[in-house]
């Protein structure tokens, strides 16, 4: 039989644990964030299940404010990516008019990298929170 008091710190320790997820939620990707040149804003959040990944276009430069641009202002431009990995996320991402198959991924709290490729074309785009 464990004594009382390495059974309460037992338990004491396996919550703290459990809780660290928890925790590390809060630097998570759920924010706004901003292109690194400035010229688009996002609001990203955990969708679906709490697990998927959902991005909004929010914001536009003047310079970026084209008829094709607007037309997805304020629209998802990734919905209910899948989380494939620590922090890494796949699905549909809209760029430039069209769905390109694609990833983001945390790389820190306040930074952000969406990837993907049409046809041989690869293009990454970083992101940083504001």
């Amino acid at each position: 039989m464990i004594p009382r008091t390495i059974r309460t710190f037992v338990e004491v320790a396996l919550t703290l644990l459990l809780a660290i997820p928890a925790f590390a939620g809060d630097s998570g990707p759920a924010g706004n964030w901003q292109s690194v040149g400035g010229e688009a804003r996002y609001k990203v959040s955990l969708c679906g299940d709490g697990t998927q990944l959902c991005a909004r276009l929010t914001w536009l430069s003047p310079d970026m404010r084209t008829d094709e641009n607007l037309a997805y202002l304020n629209k998802l431009v990734i919905n209910r990516a899948q989380l494939s990995g620590e922090n890494v996320w796949q699905g549909t991402v809209i760029y430039e008019g069209e769905q390109i198959d694609g990833s983001v991924k945390l790389i820190s709290g306040d930074r952000l990298k969406v990837s993907g490729c049409r046809l041989v074309l690869c293009q990454s785009l970083e992101f940083r929170r504001i």
